[in-house]
């Protein structure tokens, strides 16, 4: 059963009614750019055809109550007392509901189902994509005006302040602003957003490791903290501001974990450029040497890889069709991103999890997936 017939159906079950609404945000995947969000950077993500569903209809009160039909977990809460919880899918949320009082919004209460097909703790942004959904229903049951842009930084600021989650705009917003049958150049500093569309010829493979992290628990908090004490190094609001000239002549004056971070983002930013002319042009070759030096990169001086990513990016890289292979999100495990000639992608769909799991003794999982279009709603009638 696909995430938008399971809300549906839950919801019948549960109400005994049909849902007035049933919204959708979509996952991402990046296909390079990585750490360069809260850097003030550019990225490339594109939203992917795997999402984040509810299913609602409005409340005379403002109680929320939503059940989580993965789960089967049901979250109830009053907007008027709201508190934290266990750091589970509840504060999502609950969070999206305190970033938009905030923000001055007057919200009103709904209840729902709510499911998914973004895989946890892939580096796909299941939470963003949640995050959106939830944010999309608010707006819906409270007749709010839907702003892409703006709600994602309210979602980023439930991420930031609720959960505990240090990080940068760019999953927000490719899930609220994505567009089909392309990728997005954000600007982190500015928010402009370019659409670029993908080659007809290149196709997008997710490979999923199967390995998992907790990005609450993970070294990601530390590694903002690491970045932004080498821009105050340089007296810059950020690491975009500074040159790789720059950080070459200061090399021995920093810390050479510190020099290692700054390289990966200052570099980082520089490819993401260089892969949307690459993909102007139709360039794969070009696009694929770049996301194979961001997988080094990231290997090596921001040390976000890990042995099993590793492996799966080798084995990729070395697979007949395919341009190039980096790890993609935030690291520590999850997936990875290939680009594959689309004649050559079934044979690289069949080959690479087979060799991954001789290698490892782990079975993977492979998405062949396409850019999708951002949150959107359907009414029901």
């Amino acid at each position: 059963m696909t995430p938008r017939l399971n809300v549906l159906q839950g919801f019948q079950d549960q109400y005994s009614e049909k849902p007035r609404w049933i919204t959708r945000s979509p996952g991402r995947v990046n296909i390079i750019g990585e750490h360069t969000d809260y850097n003030a950077g550019f990225v490339l993500p594109m939203a992917i055809d795997y999402a984040a569903w509810v299913a609602l209809k409005p409340r005379s009160d403002r109680l929320v109550r939503v059940t989580a039909l993965d789960k089967d977990q049901t979250s109830e809460f009053s907007l008027d007392d709201l508190s934290k919880g266990q750091g589970d899918w509840q504060d999502y949320l609950i969070g999206v509901a305190w970033a938009l009082q905030q923000e001055g919004f007057e919200l009103n209460g709904w209840e729902g189902t709510l499911a998914g097909d973004v895989p946890i703790g892939a580096g796909l942004s299941s939470s963003a994509a949640l995050e959106l959904a939830v944010a999309r229903a608010f707006c819906l049951a409270s007749k709010l005006e839907w702003d892409p842009r703006r709600m994602a930084l309210i979602c980023q600021n439930a991420e930031n302040h609720w959960v505990g989650v240090n990080s940068g705009i760019m999953d927000q917003m490719v899930s609220a602003c994505g567009k089909e049958n392309s990728a997005l150049l954000i600007d982190c500093r500015s928010l402009e957003t370019r659409q670029v569309p993908l080659p007809d010829d290149i196709r997008v493979v997710i490979l999923d490791t199967t390995t998992r992290r907790g990005l609450v628990d993970s070294t990601y908090n530390e590694l903002r903290a690491q970045c932004e004490a080498v821009a105050c190094h340089f007296d810059a609001d950020a690491l975009r501001d500074v040159s790789l000239e720059q950080l070459l002549d200061s090399a021995g004056l920093l810390n050479i974990t510190l020099y290692h971070r700054a390289r990966h983002v200052i570099t980082e930013n520089q490819r993401v450029l260089e892969a949307v002319q690459a993909l102007e042009k139709g360039d794969g070759e070009s696009l694929g040497r770049l996301m194979n030096e961001s997988h080094r990169s990231l290997r090596d001086d921001y040390r976000v890889s890990r042995e099993e990513l590793d492996q799966m990016v080798e084995i990729a890289q070395a697979e007949p069709g395919c341009f190039g292979a980096r790890m993609t999100g935030a690291g520590f495990g999850g997936c990875a991103v290939a680009l594959v000639k689309a004649d050559l992608v079934e044979d690289f769909e069949y080959n690479v999890p087979r060799k991954f799991l001789r290698k490892t003794g782990l079975e993977p999982k492979v998405y062949l997936t396409e850019a999708s279009n951002g949150t959107s709603f359907e009414e029901i009638s």
